[in-house]
């Protein structure tokens, strides 16, 4: 069976591509089992161009086909930020916490009317095959709007899920409260990796 590595290192992220997968006959393995410790510098100035440079920097580095990705959250009323500075919104030089992002949202929100707080998670999967040029990219996001408040809930490592409100479906963007058809739809994760599987399965 061939080794797939998800080029995470975000336990929840692992976790949700592990279970969206195991329908495919792939050996997943983490950048721990491999024994890869070094982060990559995300450089890019999309989130394509980070989830790209991920991939190629640890297929190169593992030997083994790599799925890597890069995404973040985009608010109407701030032009798009944070974007690709999701992580270091709030500092510059390190990742900000989970509570961090969240509060410092609130706060650049405060006089933004609700009629104009759309926002949407995007998400980029790169895969790469090492020693093969060619890179396949696919991209799902899912919109919503930032309520007055957040959800009291929180995920580690997923502080935009406690942001992210759904009026459609009067829930926030939060994947442990989704009803398997809910999941099915709405899981932009999810809907990315089911764009892959075609790929996927030719190299299995």
């Amino acid at each position: 069976m061939k080794k797939l590595l998800i080029a995470t290192t975000n336990p929840g992220k692992l976790e949700e591509i592990r279970r969206f997968l195991a329908d495919m006959p792939l050996e997943l393995v983490s950048l721990r089992d491999v024994g890869i410790t070094a982060p990559v510098e995300e450089t890019g100035a999309t989130f394509e161009e980070n989830a790209v440079l991920k991939a190629k920097t640890y297929a190169e580095a593992s030997g083994f086909i790599t799925l890597a990705d890069d995404g973040g959250f985009e608010i109407d009323a701030l032009g798009g930020e944070p974007g690709v500075k999701s992580h270091r919104w709030v500092h510059s030089d390190r990742d900000s916490t989970d509570e961090e992002l969240i509060a410092y949202t609130f706060t650049r929100m405060k006089d933004v009317p609700e009629k104009k707080r759309g926002a949407r998670l995007v998400l980029v999967l790169a895969l790469v095959q090492p020693g093969n040029p060619v890179v396949t990219t696919v991209k799902e996001s899912i919109r919503g709007i930032v309520p007055l408040e957040p959800s009291k809930v929180r995920h580690e490592g997923f502080p935009y899920r406690s942001i992210l409100y759904l009026p459609e479906l009067g829930k926030f963007y939060d994947h442990v409260s989704f009803t398997p058809e809910e999941t099915e739809r709405y899981n932009h994760r999810k809907k990315a990796l089911e764009k892959l599987k075609p790929i996927l399965a030719t190299l299995c």
